[in-house]
């Protein structure tokens, strides 16, 4: 996967309306693509801190945050959106994934006059945890209703992504928890959040709706990007997120992007919480082979056998015989390769390319040990045949290209997609039994 930058983010989302819906988690989602919009950095500490502001790079706030004397209340409210000359990114708040606030949203974006092209969701910390006993089973209930009114309301042309619950820390302070249980039910918060993404990935993918596991992603990055709060992470995991959302988004549009940096780098060596940058090197060989017992001598190494025997010597031919014929240069006998010695390292630290041995037979580069030939002493090769030209598209890559995304109507424009139509929606019309004859 590739890191994508700015220019290249602009074309991808050219033309298109961005939506997104969910708690703190999404907002700081909706900041990082507004700000990877306009300029190639990371947001600061106090950006992702901050919630309900008046403006933020550009955008504005339109209802709720600190023009309702914002609250950490299960009432809370902030609608936020960017808008530049091809770009339009909204943001709502959640505090649970199906209500009647929601559906108000979902009517609204219907009446307006161009529907999402793209709507980025997710709810669950406080579906889970500030509705009292019945948070779970309500929660449940809940993502059937809404994934059953996303598939009526949502036109197929639009890309829906249920983004899974990030994990969370050993100890939760953030105010997405009351106080009374931040002590109680951390611990038990990390198995309930891997729980209530297992449910929500198998009822969006049951409605054809597309899903980014963002858990599965960021387990292994707890310790080093998650905020001291135990719930929200720093400015690299969310550019990583943004990465890994832009690459889902480009592939369901069947749009080809640059290969370039993988986005894996970005998160690993990205600040920490107070601590020094680590990096990331592969151990010595002779510390990792180490073993408790010593060693058995090595065993000789076997003496190389000749590829083929020695050809007997041909009798003489008679004066009265003709010439006997050249060989035909068309079918000539190739010695089989030499078996590669095994080495101790893994098969994957040398991945295999595909143009491995063509080069060694067309560029007149000398044998490396791996792909060297080794030939019997009276073994040899008539004059090889002239080889006939390849196509250069065979071998020569392309330019790496990023090409606009596709348009919902298709108006006539000079941007011609790539491969084919973008991916069909999974989402199909209900079926219903035919009426049994009377």
């Amino acid at each position: 996967m590739v890191h994508l930058l700015t220019a290249e983010v602009q074309q991808l989302l050219h033309n298109k309306f961005v939506v997104i819906l969910g708690d703190s988690v999404q907002r700081a989602v909706y900041k990082d693509l507004v700000l990877l919009l306009q300029k190639d950095c990371l947001l600061t500490h106090n950006q992702l801190r901050a919630k309900g502001e008046d403006s933020f790079e550009q955008d504005k706030l339109v209802h709720g945050g600190r023009k309702s004397h914002g609250h950490n209340g299960t009432n809370y409210r902030e609608e936020r959106e960017f808008c530049s000359g091809h770009h339009k990114v909204r943001f709502y708040f959640l505090t649970r994934v199906y209500s009647d606030y929601l559906k108000g949203i979902l009517e609204k974006l219907q009446a307006e006059e161009h529907v999402p092209d793209l709507v980025i969701m997710n709810s669950c910390l406080w579906d889970i945890s500030r509705y009292g006993e019945d948070s779970w089973p309500s929660y449940l209930r809940n993502l059937e209703s809404l994934f059953g009114l996303l598939r009526q309301v949502l036109p197929k042309s639009c890309l829906l992504v249920w983004n899974t619950a990030m994990p969370v820390g050993d100890n939760i302070t953030a105010p997405v928890l009351p106080p009374e249980l931040q002590a109680s039910a951390s611990s038990f918060m990390k198995n309930r959040v891997m729980e209530a993404n297992f449910y929500s990935s198998v009822e969006a993918e049951k409605h054809g709706f597309d899903v980014l596991d963002l858990h599965f992603h960021f387990r292994r990055h707890v310790d080093r990007h998650l905020q001291e709060d135990g719930v929200h992470w720093n400015e690299t995991a969310h550019r990583h997120l943004s990465q890994l959302l832009l690459a889902h988004v480009a592939d369901a549009w069947g749009v080809e992007l640059p290969k370039r940096q993988l986005v894996g780098q970005l998160i690993r060596g990205g600040p920490t919480r107070g601590r020094p940058r680590q990096r990331f090197e592969r151990q010595p060989q002779a510390s990792r082979d180490q073993l408790a017992f010593p060693p058995p001598p090595p065993l000789p190494l076997p003496r190389r056998q000749p590829l083929l025997p020695r050809p007997s010597p041909r009798p003489p031919l008679f004066p009265h015989l003709p010439p006997q014929p050249g060989p035909n240069p068309f079918h000539q006998l190739t010695p089989p390769f030499l078996p590669c010695p095994q080495d101790d390292y893994s098969p994957s630290d040398h991945p295999f390319q595909s143009n491995q041995f063509l080069n060694h037979f067309y560029s007149g580069a000398p044998p490396t040990p791996q792909t060297e030939f080794a030939f019997q002493p009276d073994f040899v090769l008539d004059p090889q045949p002239p080889m006939l030209p390849l196509p250069s598209t065979c071998y020569q890559q392309r330019l790496t290209v990023v090409h606009r995304g596709f348009p919902r109507y298709r108006p006539p424009s000079p941007y011609v997609p790539w491969r084919g139509r973008p991916r069909p929606s999974k989402r199909r019309a209900p079926v219903y039994p035919e009426p049994r004859p009377q």
